[in-house]
């Protein structure tokens, strides 16, 4: 995934206080935990942590929708 990847979670199972099914997370690129089958995400905390990639499922953002991402973050 590039620097500046969206995902969506499609499961919180372990997770319920960290992840909101179907709310869009910014994933930071981190090529060896994409290895492992992680993801490193920004979670509810404001802190990046890892997650299994399952929980997630890749999305392509809009240009305007990638602008008002990055401006609400």
């Amino acid at each position: 995934m590039s620097d500046q990847s969206f995902v969506i979670c499609v499961s919180n199972d372990g997770y319920v206080v960290s992840l909101e099914p179907r709310k869009i997370y910014r994933v930071v690129a981190d090529e060896n935990t994409a290895v492992r089958g992680m993801l490193r995400v920004i979670d509810e905390s404001g802190e990046d942590y890892l997650y299994p990639v399952s929980m997630f499922a890749p999305i392509e953002l809009s240009e305007a929708a990638r602008k008002a991402l990055h401006l609400a973050a």
